[in-house]
């Protein structure tokens, strides 16, 4: 092979190669083999529109005319192969006509290289989902580099893959795995992929050539599904298994409010024997789920979490992460960022507390890692006992008890040892930060990053500027966060912040109901059939009854409008240590696999209890925008939806509000204030708004 055609295997852009570059696509001869290299301009990941497949299309009719043996695809993006398509074509469509249109314009082009006559190969590193993997199951063979991933994660924006996608992994592994893949929106690594048959080679990218060489010359078998996976989409097993995949996924995504999981159930079901009737019924099936409301709102979200996720771009040069505090909230953060590859040392008096961080990292790591991959994770998270890992730390997180006067202890202890160019970072919930900030020589190192719990599942973190935080050390926080995976949203250093001063109206209202005498399942229903992933009882245990009070004491004291009064109950159980979920007791009580055991639900909630539980945290939404907490309503609605799981399929609480009427909303409040009291006086926010 040439010395262009080795410099143009590698994923980096490319430059000096004796390709011949389009807009989008590079074509590079190589013999009678053709290379098309996928490199959308001025983007740093692939995705597919219409100038893309356009181009591609163009491509092909040189390849059907040109005498070449074989055609490989690749891509020379860093980021991989491709993400699938670019969703912002997908906004603004008009009527079901032009959008069947775009749908069968862009399958042409995916069905060209299924139909091509000479060998096809996709060889794929990094990112190879959505779009890009129904390119790649069109070609004859997929060599994955080791680091290649693959999924189709379209349900998460309210669909299913609409090139050909769905059929063509049904019939190419087995159609059960195959549809867990559509159905969970999952990825699978490249050995893993191998292991289900999408995947004909794994190599690394020294022996991509030779891998290439292999599936052209006959010399790599395809992996078949088995008979027994083969019978599985002969009809009577389709309606059996069919039948299966509703009721969990019912467990899991409520026909109620997600149409992409039950589309995608009805398509396999009634297609899921012929190739060709499911490519067809797929372009139908997709067009007909495109318009609608929940798939537009949550194409939405898609876009609120690219925005919070441009808030922490760039790197911020933390390698080495110092937790003060191994409670629930230090060990997840501790280890959240030990499995993305940060060295973290975390710093604890209690040696047993250090024994059960060490414990749930090991099992944190062992769901997401294995082989080397684990041990590495395993050797980077380092308990820390006397707390010597400040003296080499980048940054320093405290997660100690929610106590300024311990705070401020461990601050002047921490101050003494750290790097002069370190910052000092608490993940304090509901404390002042101006207040933490007093008695510290250097305050304008000194940051708000408020994690939630827990931490592997909500991607939110707040990164909070208190009066005297420097830009650099700000800046320092909001990119560590990007670093590590996780939504970072700047708020205003103020009581509660955003979420936890949203969320306490709502979890206050439902103990108040506990308190009424109401059925705290029937609470939980309520807000379940709004479309939370939980209800505020159980949200409350999954946070820790000892938080929620100490928030609520903290929002009592300090906000200027009323909150839901406090149960003596919540005090007497603190006391008692029942905690929720951490202790096995709370409000409800938790078997062995942690889930609460929860009665029946005795009769069913109704539409006002909704909105006495929902409407407060709305209004406390709408007073966090009005008092520049947040910067905007759409920064709002992402750090409510990533934050706390807000019923992702409305938009967000704004999204919502202004779906059902700014007007109707105050006037609900209003309402509900003549009924209950002040503490649901509307917030002035939605008369402008209503303007």
């Amino acid at each position: 092979m040439t010395k262009s055609a080795k410099e143009f295997l590698s994923p980096t852009p490319l430059t000096g190669t004796t390709g011949i570059r389009g807009t989008h696509w590079i074509k590079h001869e190589d013999g009678k083999r053709l290379w098309l290299v996928l490199d959308r301009q001025d983007v740093a990941v692939n995705t597919f529109n219409e100038p893309v497949f356009r181009e591609l299309d163009a491509l092909l009719d040189e390849v059907e005319g040109g005498g070449w043996e074989a055609v490989i695809f690749r891509s020379a993006k860093q980021s991989g192969f491709a993400a699938g398509a670019d969703l912002n074509q997908f906004k603004g469509l008009k009527g079901n006509d032009e959008i069947k249109a775009k749908i069968e314009e862009a399958n042409a082009v995916v069905d060209r290289v299924a139909a091509l006559d000479i060998p096809t190969v996709c060889v794929a590193h990094g990112i190879c989902v959505g779009g890009g993997l129904e390119l790649a199951l069109a070609c004859d063979f997929i060599v994955a580099r080791e680091d290649a991933s693959f999924g189709f994660p379209e349900v998460l924006v309210g669909l299913h893959p609409g090139l050909g996608g769905t059929a063509r992994l049904t019939h190419r592994i087995a159609p059960v795995e195959a549809m867990k893949m559509m159905l969970t929106g999952k990825t699978k690594k490249a050995k893993k992929a191998k292991r289900l048959g999408i995947v004909d080679l794994v190599v690394p990218e020294r022996d991509i050539s030779n891998a290439v060489n292999a599936v052209l010359t006959g010399k790599v078998e395809r992996k078949s599904p088995g008979a027994m996976a083969g019978a599985m989409n002969f009809y009577p097993a389709r309606v059996a298994i069919a039948r299966q995949m509703r009721a969990e996924t019912e467990k899991q995504a409520p026909s109620e409010h997600y149409d992409s999981p039950y589309a995608l159930i009805d398509l396999w079901e009634d297609h899921g024997g012929s190739l060709d009737d499911m490519l067809a019924a797929e372009r139908e099936s997709f067009a007909n789920l495109l318009p609608t409301e929940t798939t537009q709102n949550l194409i939405r979200v898609f876009f609120l979490r690219e925005r919070l996720k441009a808030n922490g771009k760039g790197k911020s040069g933390v390698e080495h992460l110092h937790v003060v505090g191994a409670g629930t909230m230090g060990a997840e953060i501790g280890a959240w960022a030990a499995l993305q590859g940060m060295t973290v040392t975390i710093a604890d008096p209690s040696r047993e507390a250090l024994g059960k961080a060490m414990k749930s990292a090991s099992k944190l790591f062992e769901r997401k890692l294995d082989g080397p991959e684990l041990l590495a994770a395993r050797d980077r998270f380092i308990p820390d006992p006397k707390g010597d890992g400040v003296v080499s730390a980048d940054l320093i997180i405290e997660a100690a008890p929610e106590r300024v006067d311990l705070k401020h202890k461990i601050y002047a202890g921490l101050e003494a040892k750290m790097k002069p160019d370190a910052v000092l970072a608490t993940n304090t919930s509901s404390l002042d930060l101006n207040e933490l900030a007093k008695g510290l020589k250097n305050p304008e190192r000194f940051v708000g990053i408020h994690f939630f719990n827990p931490v592997s599942r909500l991607e939110l973190v707040e990164v909070v500027k208190q009066d005297k935080s420097s830009d650099a050390a700000y800046e320092t926080a909001l990119k560590f966060v990007g670093d590590i995976s996780r939504q970072p949203l700047p708020v205003k250093a103020s009581p509660g912040f955003l979420v936890n001063r949203a969320l306490m109206p709502y979890l206050g209202e439902a103990l108040l109901m506990i308190d009424e005498g109401e059925q705290q399942e029937r609470i939980d229903a309520a807000a379940e059939d709004f479309g939370m992933p939980m209800g505020p009882v159980e949200l409350a245990d999954q946070v820790g009854l000892d938080i929620c009070l100490a928030v609520a004491e903290s929002l009592a004291r300090d906000l200027d409008r009323p909150m839901p009064e406090i149960p003596q109950w919540l005090r007497d159980k603190v006391a008692a240590g029942e905690l929720g979920r951490k202790t096995g007791k709370g409000l409800y009580d938790y078997g062995w696999d942690g889930k609460p055991k929860k009665d029946k639900v005795k009769q069913a909630p109704t539409e006002a209890m909704r909105d006495r539980l929902v409407l407060p945290l709305l209004d406390a939404v709408a007073r966090c925008i009005d008092g520049g907490i947040v910067a905007d309503a759409d920064s709002a609605d992402a750090a409510m939806i990533f934050g706390t799981g807000f019923a992702p399929f409305r938009g967000g609480p704004i999204h919502y509000a202004r779906s059902r009427g700014f007007t109707d909303v105050r006037q609900t409040l209003a309402a509900l204030a003549d009924e209950y009291g002040e503490r649901f006086e509307p917030s002035a926010w939605w008369r402008k708004a209503e303007g």
